[in-house]
């Protein structure tokens, strides 16, 4: 059931006309309902999973908060924590490190022949896995107390809008706001609305319509510099819309029942350096990586050698999140290399440098990522690369950049207002011309050039 469908917007509006009228826990007990429902409707035989990893983290933090000896806790939470990435890794990644080894064998000259599984991947289960194991994590740093409600904790996991694609909520500051009542205000109800409406028009005109681009010059075996710089480019505004107008979704659809989701995205594509597009980009999961493993790893704590080991270690890691395939580890070991070298410029020139071209050579830098991270396989990659590094201005490139305006503009010019104001909510807080003009553009750009026949959502495949 995609946020793009009659199907979601039937769901939600009975689910939002039944909630008014229900007392708090009875609220719970019908999100709960709903949220396993909108789950099956991917694959029910998968519901067993959340449940488990749902239940196995809640007694596991229950274990952690009785248990006072420093060893044994040790004990527990490395085995939650093998467990949930055991769910993960088997799921997820089996076939990858399978394939990889017998290539490894084989290019050694040694013949084998491994047994690949043919599973289907679960969706959003790298989203819910770390929330739910951050759970059991905050417990044994205690710095939380574990819920005694298993069916709250279980909502806080499965709740609906952010469970396929996040954000990644951290397990305390959702479970605060399941037990205890909620009160939806008139501004709430305006932001959500507000927050619907612009993820649909991010998803539904920039996403949907760049990818049909994006396709076309991915499937494709030959490629011209332009072809190769308007497919990186088409691909940045595309998961940028897909993925930044899922998580608005998914924070309005919250916001209209109560609840508050952490913000992902902050306008990334205005970052100054690699430090800043994480602060801006997948804020859920740069934090989530930051917090629980580079701090894990030693962080910044054992000398400049180690730190740049354990910035390289993590974001590697945080491609392989992404999916299984060298490419995703790649664009990983990329990101990582940029953050070292950042790290290293600001010891060697610790004067920051003009704002505006430091936001030009990021933009580039990230948009030879997104062409990382979107390539099939290392062979189209390395294609893609010397002919993007060939790129230079021409007839096709124009003609390319002029078909992304006409779907972004509207995307690039709201952006801009908010960087300038230092507010995603400067729309709204717009006099009432420039609000009727905003949503009218937004309705008209759906309704005459929206893609009505649904997309999945990129990050439903991660």
């Amino acid at each position: 059931m995609l946020f793009n469908t009659l199907q979601f917007a039937v769901f939600f509006a009975l689910i939002l006309g039944v909630y008014h009228f229900l007392s708090h826990k009875k609220q719970n007990a019908m999100l709960l309902v709903a949220s396993y429902f909108f789950y099956a409707c991917w694959d029910w035989r998968f519901l067993s999973l959340i449940f488990i990893s749902t239940a196995v983290d809640f007694y596991v933090g229950a274990w952690l908060h009785r248990c006072t000896d420093a060893r044994r806790r040790k004990g527990i939470v490395v085995w939650s924590v093998i467990f949930n990435l055991g769910f993960l890794g088997f799921f997820k990644y089996f076939n990858f490190f399978a394939s990889s080894l017998q290539s490894l064998l084989h290019s050694a000259g040694i013949e084998a022949h491994i047994a690949t599984l043919n599973i289907v991947l679960p969706v959003g289960i790298s989203f819910y896995t770390f929330q739910s194991m951050s759970y059991a994590l905050d417990i044994y740093r205690r710095e939380v107390e574990p819920t005694p409600s298993f069916s709250d904790f279980a909502l806080s996991v499965a709740f609906f809008p952010h469970m396929v694609a996040g954000p990644i909520q951290r397990a305390r500051s959702l479970i605060d706001q399941v037990e205890r009542p909620r009160r939806v205000t008139c501004d709430n109800i305006a932001e959500g609305c507000h927050l619907i409406l612009w993820g649909l028009f991010k998803k539904m005109v920039v996403a949907d319509n760049l990818g049909l681009t994006v396709d076309k010059i991915f499937h494709s075996s030959t490629y011209s510099p332009a072809e190769a710089f308007i497919g990186a480019l088409s691909f940045a505004l595309q998961i940028y819309g897909d993925f930044s107008g899922y998580t608005d979704i998914a924070r309005g659809a919250a916001r209209l029942m109560g609840f508050e989701l952490m913000l992902n995205f902050n306008l990334p594509y205005f970052a100054k350096n690699p430090q800043d597009f994480w602060r801006r980009w997948h804020i859920s999961l740069s934090t989530w990586l930051r917090d629980y493993l580079y701090f894990s790893l030693g962080g910044n704590r054992h000398g400049e050698a180690r730190t740049y080991l354990n910035l390289l270690l993590t974001m590697v890691l945080g491609g392989l999140w992404h999916g299984a395939s060298w490419t995703f580890v790649i664009w990983g070991f990329y990101h990582g290399t940029l953050l070292c070298l950042h790290r290293l410029a600001t010891r060697l020139f610790p004067k920051p440098f003009w704002k505006w071209p430091s936001i030009a050579i990021m933009f580039f830098f990230t948009l030879y990522g997104w062409l990382i991270f979107r390539a099939t396989d290392t062979h189209q990659l390395w294609a893609m690369t010397k002919a993007f590094l060939h790129v230079r201005p021409d007839a096709d490139l124009l003609r390319g950049v002029a078909k992304l305006l006409f779907y972004c503009w509207p995307l690039l010019l709201v952006q801009l207002f908010q960087y300038r104001a230092g507010d995603l909510m400067v729309v709204r807080k717009s006099p009432v011309v420039v609000q009727a003009l905003f949503y009218l553009v937004c309705f008209y750009y759906i309704i005459i050039f929206g893609v009505f026949d649904a997309q999945s959502f990129i990050y439903f495949q991660f």
